[in-house]
């Protein structure tokens, strides 16, 4: 599964990139987790599975949605409580369940 987070720079998502990767090990799950800000989003979008967007980014939901929906990909924002501890087992989950919905 190939897992895109965006949020304004790239940069406050890298944190949570490394933590999810780490909780994906555990799991035997080899996921594809990358950050990217919002600017570079559409070009990231067709190569992903699922899109999280940081929650200080909720406003731009609505759009990525727009760039999304032609590539079947679903869209959601990060809990800001997982967000703000750097819960990248929850985040990780939530990014699983949100890819099985579609």
């Amino acid at each position: 599964m190939n897992i895109l987070l965006v949020c304004s720079a790239g940069m406050s998502t890298s944190l949570l990139v490394t933590k999810m990767e780490k909780a994906a090990q555990e799991k035997n799950k080899d996921y594809k987790i990358w950050a990217v800000a919002e600017a570079e989003a559409s070009k990231h979008i067709p190569n992903a599975d699922v899109v999280l967007i940081g929650p200080q980014m909720r406003f731009w939901r609505k759009d990525a949605e727009k760039l999304a929906a032609p590539h079947g990909v679903p869209v959601d924002v990060i809990s800001t409580i997982d967000y703000g501890m750097n819960n990248g087992s929850a985040v990780l989950e939530f990014a699983e369940k949100l890819a099985n919905e579609e």
